[in-house]
């Protein structure tokens, strides 16, 4: 339960550090628990959707529900995935990549990055059956927590401990440990309406062994930008499978 609890104080803003205290080796543990904060930030997102539809148009519904889950993340993702693409949009070695998303400020790459991910999140949310897609939302957070965890628990943390921005390298994870988060991971596919959609598994699990194989050959690790940037690129992927499977 603490190592879950560490997990929400770091993807979150949720300000749980106020009643309770969480021993700082916990939060080394918080891999496997991605998953489990995916089913907190995906029902605030879905929740968020779904009371918006009931008043305004799908597209103004979409940008408020994405406004709630950067409210509640803190925007942290994004902020990795701004560094990302600076970093290895800018950088020709592994030297030069580590230098650029090491610095605060946003470049061009970082910039565009942003702006065609929230324009490719919003379109893929106002376009589909506003009761269809409830259930996917909350199976695209969690899977993309899901595979960038395990993507992450199969490589070296490049930077030393102290250089990182939260100041901790994730354990390794064992595949046993897994297993009944996994399992867990599954309920929200149960709710999907049309067994079709489990389909876009298929993009995001390329997506997963294709960024793992991109960030091995190129820094010979992770960064905990590669972190947050691995949660979007999967989730966006899965939606990407679930619209064209969706209009087909």
């Amino acid at each position: 339960m603490k190592g879950f609890l560490a997990s929400l104080m770091m993807l979150t803003r949720l300000p749980l550090w106020r009643i309770i205290k969480v021993d700082p080796h916990y939060y080394s543990d918080t891999l496997k628990y991605w998953p489990l904060v995916g089913f907190v930030t995906g029902f605030t997102t879905l929740g968020t959707y779904w009371l918006a539809s009931l008043c305004m148009p799908l597209l103004p519904a979409s940008v408020i529900a994405i406004l709630s889950r950067l409210l509640l993340t803190g925007a942290l993702h994004e902020d990795g995935l701004a560094d990302f693409l600076d970093g290895f949009g800018g950088g020709n070695s592994k030297e030069q990549i580590l230098t650029i998303m090491k610095d605060s400020h946003i470049g061009s790459y970082g910039t565009i990055g942003l702006i065609l991910y929230f324009l490719t999140y919003v379109s893929f949310l106002a376009s589909f059956d506003p009761y269809l897609i409830l259930p996917v939302i909350l199976a695209a957070d969690v899977l993309s927590k899901l595979c960038a965890s395990i993507m992450i628990g199969t490589l070296g943390y490049v930077r030393k401990a102290e250089e990182s921005k939260t100041k901790l390298i994730y354990r390794k994870i064992h595949w046993g440990e897994y297993l009944f988060i996994a399992f867990l991971c599954l309920i929200p596919f149960l709710f999907l309406r049309d067994p079709f959609f489990l389909l876009a598994l298929f993009p995001a699990v390329f997506v997963t062994i294709a960024l793992r194989i991109y960030l091995k050959k190129k820094i010979g690790g992770y960064t905990g930008d590669c972190c947050g940037a691995s949660v979007l690129i999967i989730e966006q992927s899965f939606y990407l499978g679930c619209i064209i499977i969706y209009y087909w």
